[in-house]
């Protein structure tokens, strides 16, 4: 399923809108080249979710929490070097109870959840964002089929 953004505000709007799909356990991994994206787009699943507080890039402390009534994990892991750095930041500890939301995570953090879906986000030469849902098992389809 793909959309297009034309501004940051619509690549907000559409993890709003996804977030409403959104339930305890869901992985999301988001991939795209620096400054994509992906940053915006968590910052509109957390509106969509309720949490509190700005929800801002985890690039230096590599993981933030996000209370709400469905509380949002927000990961960067650019500077990770492989899944068992992921398993040292002990993420699976949250993953049930939460949404958890990885950027930089293809290929690291996968086996975090028995299915996922990857967010691919590519930034074309005329600003527009082009997002791509892609579901790795589970329910995913039906339930993306909500955002058509």
């Amino acid at each position: 399923m793909k959309f297009t953004a034309a501004t940051v505000e619509d690549t907000r709007a559409l993890g709003e809108r996804l977030a409403a799909l959104l339930k305890p356990g869901d992985l999301l991994v988001l991939i795209g080249p620096l400054g994509a994206g992906k940053t915006a787009f968590t910052q509109g699943l957390g509106a969509g979710l309720g949490v509190s507080g700005a929800v801002t890039s985890p690039t230096f402390v590599i993981s933030r929490v996000h209370k709400g009534p469905l509380p949002l994990v927000h990961v960067d892991a650019y500077r990770l070097g492989g899944a068992l750095e992921v398993d040292d930041i002990d993420l699976d500890a949250d993953v049930a109870d939460s949404v958890t939301v990885v950027e930089w995570g293809e290929g690291l953090v996968e086996q975090l959840a028995e299915s996922h879906l990857e967010v691919r986000i590519d930034r074309r030469a005329d600003d527009v964002r082009e997002i791509t849902f892609v579901p790795a098992g589970g329910d995913w389809a039906d339930r993306l089929a909500g955002l058509g």
